[in-house]
């Protein structure tokens, strides 16, 4: 049996998560263009989060299977949206994009449900994130176009606290200990 420690392949989830997260609010409130969301969404929350997943997965680690593998899938799916939009190879609206967004809303309800027997941080990302998704959904689905900039900022805390997760990781290799709070549910 190897004592041969492995990298934590949740810190490259973690960052490509909260970085292109990050990057598509910062657009959604208006301050940068699709394209550098574009090739974010395609390498570092896409991608690497897609081989996050699978590293997760020879670890054993089901939870981190499905969340990178899932979100790294969302953000290649929504790169290719935004190309789509861009080139017109498909006509989309609103709703189309909407009813996207509902998918990955239902899913992350479900990965909410088991991070709230993990810790807190995992628990409140969960929570932040399922309010942006609602927030977006309600406004592609024809509620009000504000829900789009509410959506924007809860989602930057989203970002942040995914951000402080990948820290804590990386930290306890330095022998700091970020606290992650105790599970919402026993």
């Amino acid at each position: 049996m190897s004592t041969e420690k492995l990298s934590n392949p949740a810190v490259v989830g973690l960052a490509g998560f909260g970085g292109t997260t990050l990057l598509l609010q910062f657009h959604n409130l208006g301050w940068c263009g699709a394209g550098p969301v574009f090739w974010c969404a395609v390498f570092f929350g896409g991608l690497a989060q897609l081989v996050a997943g699978l590293q997760e997965s020879k670890t054993g680690n089901n939870f981190g299977f499905a969340v990178f593998t899932t979100y790294g899938a969302f953000w290649l799916a929504l790169a290719g949206i935004l190309a789509s939009a861009k080139y017109g190879w498909m006509d989309m609206n609103a709703t189309d994009i909407g009813w996207f967004l509902v998918i990955f809303t239902m899913l992350t309800l479900m990965y909410f449900v088991g991070a709230m027997k993990q810790n807190y941080m995992l628990s409140f990302t969960f929570l932040t994130l399922l309010a942006g998704f609602i927030c977006l959904d309600i406004s592609h689905l024809g509620g009000p176009a504000i829900l789009t900039k509410v959506a924007a900022v809860v989602l930057i805390v989203c970002a942040l606290s995914s951000w402080y997760m990948m820290l804590h990781i990386v930290f306890q290799d330095l022998g700091w200990n970020l606290p992650m709070g105790k599970p919402w549910i026993k």
